[in-house]
């Protein structure tokens, strides 16, 4: 039997607790508390910003569910994914968005490392530092995949270095993202997205009965085009009352990051990147998910680093030529920084060292 030292201060880790039966891992320090689920993608589940009170992550009307305690009453690739989705911030590789097939193998929605369960492994714990690493081998596809979350001490950031590896004797093509689902009561319309600019591509094609978006429109950050052809500024999140659910994703952005504040309580998440995620997802259920699966009761958004687009699969992404090919035995390296800051106008700036520019 392992014992760790239960320390009440500085930085402190556990992998010694389950929730709603899932093994699940807690790390904190004096600023934030994250949660990760273990037992299910290792999807990160709560990040807390504990001067405020604050968890920047959405949570889905159902919240966790252990998959492993009933039986899918249906084989689509999007219900089974659907059942379990808890909200928070998914890995998603290798088929991001919606079914498809590759090769041989039917891909689900974000098929397939967020469903399964992963090893873990604390490696580091002190008062400054402590990392834990999380594994997972994929099943129709041959990737080996970790990531290594660390902490340190009075500092709000958390610092994510991930390795990919092709174990196949063929090169191999993914998707590869970060699926970060932020949601009230953070989320307002008194939220403001800043992005070091870049293009916006809106989904090609209507999608849903209330898409508010011109579909295709391509512009530049943060202007957009409505379907009635009038400008939309989405670096301004609007209120439930806006009534749509929509998809964007911004390229060609100078630099990997991105900061919403909530001008309010003067708080806000923050995110760097590295540049193997060219695109960045910006899912918009903002009241307006009607019908299956969210029924009128989900008031969210995505800001999601992803490799490539758009969210109709793998196959697309190939047959657009977005997808990132993996070599034979191949690694791919890459960094996310999450981190909480204060702020009542904003920032400009976010980097991998978890380092904030504040607007003056």
């Amino acid at each position: 039997m392992h014992y760790q030292e239960e320390r009440n201060y500085g930085c402190r880790v556990s992998d010694s607790w389950m929730y709603r039966g899932l093994k699940t891992v807690i790390m904190e320090n004096e600023l934030i508390r994250i949660v990760i689920l273990a037992d299910k993608g290792a999807d990160i589940y709560q990040f807390v910003y504990k001067k405020t009170d604050t968890d920047f992550l959405w949570r889905s009307p159902w919240g966790v569910r252990d998959p492993s305690a009933f039986i899918p009453t249906t084989g689509d690739g999007v219900g089974m994914w659907m059942d379990t989705y808890e909200g928070g911030w998914q890995t998603v590789l290798p088929g991001g968005g919606f079914p498809s097939v590759y090769g041989e193998a039917d891909m689900g929605l974000h098929a397939e490392v967020n469903t399964l369960p992963w090893d873990c492994t604390i490696v580091e714990d002190s008062v400054e530092r402590i990392s834990v690493r999380f594994s997972v081998r994929t099943y129709r596809t041959p990737f080996f995949f970790e990531k290594v979350l660390t902490i340190e001490k009075s500092r709000p950031a958390l610092f994510i270095e991930q390795t990919l590896i092709n174990e196949g004797a063929e090169a191999v093509h993914c998707i590869w993202g970060e699926h970060i689902a932020l949601g009230s009561p953070f989320l307002s319309d008194r939220c403001l997205i800043d992005l070091p600019g870049g293009k916006v591509i809106n989904h090609p094609k209507e999608f849903h009965e209330n898409n508010r978006l011109e579909p295709g429109a391509v512009t530049d950050w943060p202007m957009t085009r409505l379907r009635d052809g009038t400008d939309h500024n989405l670096s301004i999140v609007p209120g439930q009352d806006f009534f749509s659910y929509d998809q964007s994703y911004v390229t060609d952005m100078p630099a990997g990051w991105y900061g919403i504040t909530n001008r309010d309580i003067g708080v806000g998440f923050g995110v760097a990147f590295s540049e193997i995620y060219k695109y960045l997802w910006y899912w918009q259920s903002l009241g307006g998910g009607t019908g299956y699966p969210w029924y009128g009761r989900t008031y969210n958004i995505g800001l999601e680093p992803f490799t490539s687009y758009t969210n109709e699969g793998l196959g697309t992404a190939v047959d657009n030529g977005t997808a990132l090919l993996v070599q034979a035995g191949q690694e791919v390296k890459s960094s996310v920084t999450a981190v909480a800051y204060e702020s009542l106008t904003g920032i400009e700036g976010v980097s991998q060292c978890g380092d904030i520019n504040l607007k003056r």
